[in-house]
């Protein structure tokens, strides 16, 4: 079996170019209530609350059973001073899952479509996995699963806001340093492949999560967005709604996984990968639109 098979990168094109610390990894090791006691308030400057309508409280649960909260339409920052240009983007009101889909939640899929398995899927046990998110599915795989389920993968526009928020901020619990309180990623340097226990189970960082109650969108698995790679896609994207390029030869992933540098979970980081490629490092959550109210019909006149 050669390097590549062992790292779960069967299929992925040696064009993973994104960032460059990102495959050194692979190759080597294969976001409190406002009202607060004085005591409190003198050793730290209380947050400001959180509306319900930002903060993952209002949600639907989708077709799958996945619980979903929602983003508020409106005006973000989008890109850094690396990937860039700094810009700003206006999304309409959509849902996204809270968590990255998970393993059960993929073999109900499975059961339902004859589709073929992840890449290394017979490793997997779902007795003790079916809490950790799916990895070895490309991009198609991903996105016939949100299909399935009455959703669709977000655009990279509507993750990129999910996790930062309205405000750029660096990752989704805000600019506060990246310590492994927050998120699953590489924190030492050390961390190896060791099966599906290298992943962390949905939910395990509440300190991570972004204003919107989402978990995950740093570490643990990178995720499949529906957009494709253009390098320089910032510099013409539309300010409204943007879907990216209408075709290409990679397709976007992000936030980082598990055996991911420090600088590559980063809530702007963006990467690349070819769409057919299966890696042990790479899952996907769903997005779904908010259906648009229809017009009060209106009475006719006397």
């Amino acid at each position: 079996m050669n390097l590549r098979d062992r790292l779960g990168l069967s299929g992925i094109s040696g064009a993973l170019l994104l960032p460059a610390a990102f495959l050194l990894t692979m190759a080597i090791s294969g976001a409190a209530s406002g009202a607060e006691s004085k005591r409190q308030t003198q050793k730290e400057t209380p947050k400001a609350p959180v509306p319900a309508s930002q903060s993952g409280q209002a949600g639907i649960i989708g077709k799958d059973g996945a619980p979903m909260v929602l983003v508020i339409g409106g005006e973000f920052t989008m890109g850094d001073r690396v990937f860039g240009p700094v810009h700003k983007v206006h999304l309409d009101a959509f849902y996204m899952d809270q968590y990255e889909v998970r393993t059960s939640l993929y073999a109900a899929f499975l059961r339902a479509i004859h589709r073929e398995k992840p890449y290394n899927w017979q490793l997997m046990d779902l007795q003790s996995d079916g809490d950790r998110p799916v990895i070895g599915v490309d991009w198609y795989d991903a996105e016939a699963y949100c299909r399935w389920a009455g959703k669709r993968l977000p655009t990279e526009a509507e993750w990129e806001k999910a996790a930062r928020w309205t405000d750029g901020r660096t990752y989704p619990w805000g600019n506060g340093r990246l310590d492994k309180s927050k998120a699953s990623y590489n924190w030492d340097g050390k961390r190896r492949w060791e099966g599906y226990r290298t992943l962390s189970l949905a939910g395990s960082y509440e300190a991570g999560r972004s204003p919107y109650n989402i978990y995950d969108l740093a570490g643990n698995v990178w995720e499949w967005v529906a957009d494709w790679y253009d390098r320089d896609a910032y510099k013409n994207s539309p300010t409204r709604n943007p879907q990216g390029p209408p075709a290409g030869e990679f397709k976007i992933f992000r936030g980082g996984s598990a055996l991911s540098h420090p600088a590559d979970v980063t809530a702007a980081l963006r990467n690349r990968g070819s769409p057919t490629g299966r890696a042990i490092t790479i899952g996907f959550r769903c997005a779904q639109s908010v259906p648009k109210q229809a017009p009060l019909p209106v009475r006719p006149a006397p």
